[in-house]
């Protein structure tokens, strides 16, 4: 390990660096204070991370966490499922990674964010997937929205685990936003779980997600307690 690795470390259970293609990253985990929609998460990054960045790193940051900058946690009181919600969330897959879609809340601000033509549209694709044993079909056609809802589990650092988390509202334009206030560095807003990822928004359109994804895949930010909601990722030299 470098002098410079070593000075840095991984959050629990997770490795600092990962090596995609034959090259090494590092994905250095932020500590950052409770976010919530009091802050501006372009204020968080500059007081957090400005200082750590180098040229050529990118800063990539949890879609949960701008996304409650943004107004966008709601709290499980306050909604209201209708029917149909409760109806549809009996059917949903439900995974280590998260409750997702399965419970009536998350559900009904599926149909809200979406559109319920939507929602209905692909709850029936999937089901004609699942009779061929496909999965995934429902989010393909569901879009970014829907997988991106976050609903509260045990392990979520509270408040949040009463809260559900919609996906950041104009991820491209809110990672820019960030990219000039830190001078121009590259900016990732990322929805990675312990299962699978994606990136939502790139303040540059010429990013490699598929890129970014495979460095991230192990989900070095955790989703638990740990309280880093963003990261550096520097290409080891």
């Amino acid at each position: 390990m470098s002098e410079e690795q070593s000075t840095y470390s991984a959050n629990p259970g997770k490795q600092l660096v990962r090596t995609v293609d034959g090259v090494d990253y590092q994905r250095i985990p932020v500590k950052t204070h409770l976010i919530t929609n009091t802050d501006d998460m372009a204020d968080v990054v500059v007081r957090y991370a400005k200082d750590r960045m180098q040229e050529g790193d990118i800063l990539f940051i949890s879609e949960k966490a701008v996304a409650c900058t943004q107004n966008r946690a709601i709290p499980m009181e306050d909604i209201k499922p209708r029917k149909l919600a409760v109806t549809l969330s009996r059917y949903v897959t439900k995974t280590p990674a998260g409750i997702g879609l399965g419970i009536p809340e998350t559900m009904e601000m599926a149909l809200q964010e979406c559109g319920t033509p939507r929602i209905l549209f692909a709850a029936a694709v999937s089901a004609v997937g699942k009779l061929f044993h496909k999965r995934g079909w429902f989010y393909t056609i569901a879009g970014y929205k829907a997988r991106s809802i976050d609903g509260p589990c045990d392990y979520t650092l509270p408040p949040y685990n009463e809260y559900v988390v919609l996906g950041p509202a104009q991820p491209d334009e809110t990672a820019q936003k960030m990219s000039q206030c830190l001078g121009g560095i590259k900016v990732a807003i990322t929805d990675i779980n312990d299962l699978e990822g994606q990136i939502l928004g790139t303040s540059d359109p010429s990013m490699d997600r598929d890129l970014l994804v495979k460095i991230l895949k192990d989900n070095p930010l955790g989703q638990s307690l740990e309280q880093t909601p963003i990261g550096i990722i520097r290409k080891v030299k």
